[in-house]
């Protein structure tokens, strides 16, 4: 991203990102320095790759016609702690409309593969079309600027994301990568494959710690495409800290903001693993498919109750002083540490295990560990998995599939192995598609074909307008548990004012856990590229951001039909759950009159603009 500024440093028109078009059926690269048209794309992420793919009619997701756009956001690769994020978006397979159109999504992952592409000199990549055979793309920096060549990709296939991970770095130096696994490969039976991104502690360890675009289906859009994997190598170009971008990094990893990721012996709550202590204080814990039944088996995955058999250890991603993964490790006889296990965060662990009738750490790690190296997302496939086990509950005389129910680990490892290698596709193509094929779609727990993440539809209606996955695109989903409203203007409110705000990072190239605040964001912007901006027009375009994503959404056919709740929170009210059931139908209903309000009435502005 290169700058030229006349006067004024707020001026779009000045900042010039550059991209490269990759034809994969000709094989043809274009690279072009492209002018930025308004402050989202000056931001990036989805801000901009939403306003190149609202410019196309796509019908299907595998379709040549579907470009899968790897982006950076403005702070990726600069001196802002966090700035790591790589973009991926498309129409996705996994996410359509009731009438069967596929919406636009982005996914996001962090760690050093968006600075590397950003250091080889671009700031995006569209993949167009499809390739003839499966290929790697290697991006390589030049003294002549970005140099992109394809490599047959066959000795690839058929391995895990993390042994293909290990493949390129034997064979390229100073990279990082991004691969789909075998899931990904088989992405007509799978749409919820997603893309696994290299990390600085698994090129080092030789562990499998890869970080992940898993939402929405980019794995399979990348399998489609016959893209197996990307390798971005470049050296580093790390510039020298200025204070300022110093004191934004230290109010970033010891402040309020991310306070509830760090370690508990550095002021924090101890990571995303810790909302199993809040939320099941009121009963809030998904169990058996979302359905708690207040019996306190939760809290035997507790990390103070898995600790003492396990090595727990803080670690980061590049550049990070959050420390906010949470790895397990076996512990040896004399209390040292072991073979890596898996990485626990609170939504694999919760609906590969709990949400299973599953309580047992061991299992949870197996199963989040497997999900990982076939490269699969651990929330739509968990989601799908307890909808299963649900359906043969109630229909023991008739059970689907292996007949897996809640608490059966060795037929869900069987569910998570046949949804990655085609056996079950039923399962790999997720819980809308599986629940409207056996007319049994009350308790499926999705919205807009995208599977919930582990927080109670109960206890949260602002799930329909989350626009990338319930708990990264609107920040409604501890509101209950923290604050305690349930009156219709709070709703109504956190929906259409702070909710949204929530997916400010996905244009920034920040990880959300740093917990930035505006004014510090938009210093960092200043500092680092010379671009100003105040608070209010950055919201100003965040909001700009999200409000498209509706109107792409209108675009490929939903309605307020599909804004809306699984059945079974109307009409089944749980009564384990530690509050009275808010969520009627007649609440529901107003509360969408009062959103769709506020939302209407910008959506079309941006139809006119």
């Amino acid at each position: 991203m290169r700058t030229s500024f006349n006067g004024s440093r707020s001026d779009p028109g000045a900042v010039v990102y550059t991209r490269a078009t990759i034809d994969l059926a000709s094989r043809d690269v274009r690279i072009d320095d492209v002018p930025c048209r308004n402050l989202e794309d000056v931001l990036g992420g989805f801000g901009r790759s939403f306003q190149i793919l609202a410019e196309r009619t796509i019908t299907h997701a595998f379709t040549p016609d579907n470009p899968l756009i790897v982006n950076t956001g403005v702070l990726t690769a600069s001196n802002v702690m966090t700035g790591l994020r790589t973009y991926f978006s498309a129409y996705s397979p996994l996410k359509v409309s009731n009438k069967g159109l596929p919406a636009a999504i982005w996914s996001a992952g962090s760690c050093k593969f968006g600075p590397k592409l950003k250091w080889t000199g671009l700031d995006e990549v569209i993949l167009e079309g499809r390739a003839d055979v499966p290929v790697y793309l290697v991006i390589r920096h030049s003294e002549e600027g970005p140099r992109i060549t394809f490599e047959p990709a066959g000795d690839l296939l058929g391995l895990t994301c993390h042994e293909k991970i290990m493949w390129l770095r034997d064979r390229y130096a100073d990279a990082h990568f991004a691969a789909i696994g075998p899931a990904g490969e088989r992405y007509e039976d799978c749409y919820m494959a997603s893309v696994a991104l290299s990390t600085e502690n698994q090129l080092r360890s030789g562990d499998d710690k890869c970080r992940w675009a898993g939402r929405g289906g980019m794995g399979a859009v990348m399998g489609y495409k016959r893209v197996i994997a990307i390798v971005a190598q470049a050296p580093d170009r790390i510039a020298k800290l200025k204070p300022e971008i110093r004191d934004i990094n230290k109010a970033a990893s010891t402040g309020p903001g991310s306070r509830k990721f760090r370690e508990k012996d550095k002021g924090g709550l101890g990571g995303t693993w810790s909302n199993y202590e809040p939320l099941e204080k009121f009963h809030f814990v998904p169990q058996n498919n979302f359905r708690p039944t207040g019996d306190g088996k939760p809290e035997l995955m507790f990390r103070d109750h898995v600790q003492p058999e396990f090595v727990v250890k803080a670690e980061s991603c590049f550049r990070c002083g959050i420390n906010c993964h949470k790895n397990v490790y076996e512990k040896n006889a004399d209390g040292t540490r072991g073979a890596f296990l898996a990485k626990f965060d609170y939504e694999p662990v919760n609906l590969l295990s709990t949400n299973l009738g599953i309580h047992d750490p061991r299992k949870a790690a197996t199963l989040i560990s497997l999900v990982d190296r076939l490269g699969m997302d651990n929330i739509s496939l968990g989601t799908t998995i307890s909808y299963v086990m649900d359906y043969n509950e109630r229909h023991p005389d008739a059970p689907i599939l292996n007949g897996a129910k809640f608490g059966d680990f060795d037929k869900a490892r069987e569910l998570v192995e046949g949804a990655a290698t085609g056996r079950f596709p039923e399962v790999g193509r997720g819980v809308k598609r599986l629940s409207e094929s056996l007319g049994e779609t009350g308790y499926a727990m999705h919205c807009k074909g995208l599977e919930f993440p582990a927080y109670q539809p109960d206890t949260n209606p602002g799930y329909p307008w989350a626009i990338a996955g319930g708990h990264m695109s609107m920040a409604t989903y501890m509101a209950l548990a923290l604050e305690g409203n349930t009156s219709l203007d709070y709703w109504a409110s956190l929906i259409t004012e702070r909710g949204l705000y929530f997916v400010r990072d996905d244009l920034l190239g920040l990880c959300k856990f740093a917990g930035v605040t505006a004014d510090h964001a938009v210093e960092g912007l200043k500092h680092e590229s010379g671009f100003e901006v105040t608070s209010a027009e950055l919201l100003a375009a965040v909001r700009r951001a999200f409000v498209r994503a509706l109107w792409l959404e209108r675009k490929q056919g939903y309605d307020r039909s599909d804004y809306t709740l699984p059945s079974e929170v109307f009409d089944r009210p749980n009564p384990n759950l530690g509050v009275p059931p808010f969520v009627t139908r007649e609440f529901f209903s107003q509360l969408s009159d009062r959103v769709w309000a506020v939302f209407d009435r910008e959506i079309d502005e941006i139809a006119r603009a």
